[in-house]
């Protein structure tokens, strides 16, 4: 049995800077991701004022209730969608002009449901280029909060948003969400707004935000499960063990049910209460699956779905199509230029069984695909990567990491 020691949450550790910059008094988050993400999204709060310090036994930030401590900022959010999203609402809720800009790759991400909303909650609010994308300016007043509709069914992130910015509103927030997508990520941020002490409502498809402030917390990030769903892919590919501490039974996480794939499709599944194994049998079966709610993982499945013995039909991923590339269209040329079978619609992609090809994987600059291919490697040697350096985004190091669980395992 191989331990992998998987890093931190991305998903955790945005929130937690998030809650942590919001909260009265001063928060330490336990082993936070250190990634281009995450950093890019600490840096952005410095930017705008916030006190972070960064050391071993975790980061401090000092919570600023009252929004930014400067009155203009220009925050450059790079390729992350959780700084590009979450951060344009904490700095609605303060008092200043603030602009927000990214990369080109995260330019052409959408985040027009987000700021239609913060439009509707009175903020003034200007994209700069083509409506509806960054760059975008923010000239803030505070929030007076009240009742919206959103539209979430591109992104999660448009209501984790606005939830994360209802307490500092001084009316409150209430949602109500006319589409979802990937409804977990929305469970963490309800769970981690607990811990901060906020309770949010919910009543079927409205969530209401009491008004009143986050209070700081000494707060442990648990690790990443998406980033976990490449070792448990690569142990039920090569007949291997692969246990992830800290994704336990009451992991946060809905990315953890990728496991749940797996076991469908052949392997041995145990989640005890701290930590998930999984086995490979020798054997992947095919499968239809609906990926709606993990779609993240949606590509560690169509990278690996040739080397099961019938075919692997994943629905319901349209959203996969707005992430840093259109991913369920990158992975289906990839798989053709490897030589196997791919059929695809507007949100589904079927995959027959094959023997892939080694070929030059096209990434895209999509961390998910590199790494994703990377666990197909096992049986394809002599996959290369047009970019392999692109996993700097959640995961530096991983290429090195996984040929030592590799090496491990003997594949």
């Amino acid at each position: 049995m191989t331990v992998v020691a998987v890093p931190g949450s991305k998903s955790v550790t945005a929130r937690a800077l998030f809650l942590a910059a919001a909260a009265e008094g001063t928060t330490v988050l336990r082993r936070p991701l250190l990634s281009d993400d995450t950093d890019g999204f600490a840096a952005g709060l410095v930017t705008l004022g916030y006190e972070v310090e960064r050391g071993d036994e975790g980061w401090r930030i000092t919570g600023r209730p009252a929004g930014p401590a400067v009155a203009a900022a220009e925050v450059y959010c790079r390729d992350a969608a959780t700084a590009a999203r979450f951060l344009p609402a904490l700095a609605a809720a303060g008092h200043g002009t603030y602009r927000f800009d990214a990369s080109a790759q995260m330019r052409r991400r959408p985040v027009a449901p987000l700021t239609a909303a913060l439009r509707a909650l009175g903020v003034d609010l200007t994209h700069e280029e083509a409506e509806g994308h960054l760059p975008l300016t923010v000239v803030a007043d505070g929030l007076k909060g009240g009742e919206i509709e959103l539209d979430a069914g591109l992104s999660s992130q448009f209501l984790t948003a606005l939830l994360l910015a209802g307490p500092l509103m001084a009316e409150g927030l209430r949602i109500r969400v006319t589409d979802l997508v990937s409804a977990p990520y929305v469970e963490i941020t309800l769970a981690m707004m607990r811990r901060f002490g906020v309770e949010v409502g919910r009543d079927g498809d409205t969530f209401t935000v009491p008004p009143g402030g986050y209070r700081a917390t000494d707060y442990p990030i648990e690790p990443d499960a998406s980033t976990a769903s490449y070792f448990f892919a690569a142990a039920a590919l090569s007949g291997r063990s692969a246990t992830v501490p800290g994704l336990g039974a009451d992991a946060l996480q809905g990315d953890l049910r990728f496991v749940d794939v797996l076991r469908a499709m052949g392997a041995e599944v145990e989640t005890g209460p701290d930590a998930t194994t999984v086995t490979g049998t020798g054997r992947l079966a095919g499968t239809t699956v609906t990926m709606r709610d993990i779609s993240d993982t949606m590509p560690t499945l169509a990278a690996i779905a040739p080397y099961a013995d019938g075919p692997v039909r994943i629905e319901d991923v349209y959203n996969t199509r707005v992430k840093e590339c259109d991913r369920l269209e990158a992975c289906a040329q990839n798989l053709r230029r490897q030589g196997v079978r791919v059929e695809t619609g507007r949100d589904w992609i079927e995959i027959h069984p094959g023997t892939p090809a080694p070929t030059e994987i096209a990434c895209h600059g999509d961390h998910r695909i590199a790494m994703s291919f990377a666990v197909a490697g096992i049986r394809n040697p002599g996959t290369t990567f047009d970019d392999p350096g692109c996993v700097k985004k959640t995961f530096p190091g991983f290429h090195e990491f996984f040929a030592a669980r590799r090496a491990e395992w003997g594949v």
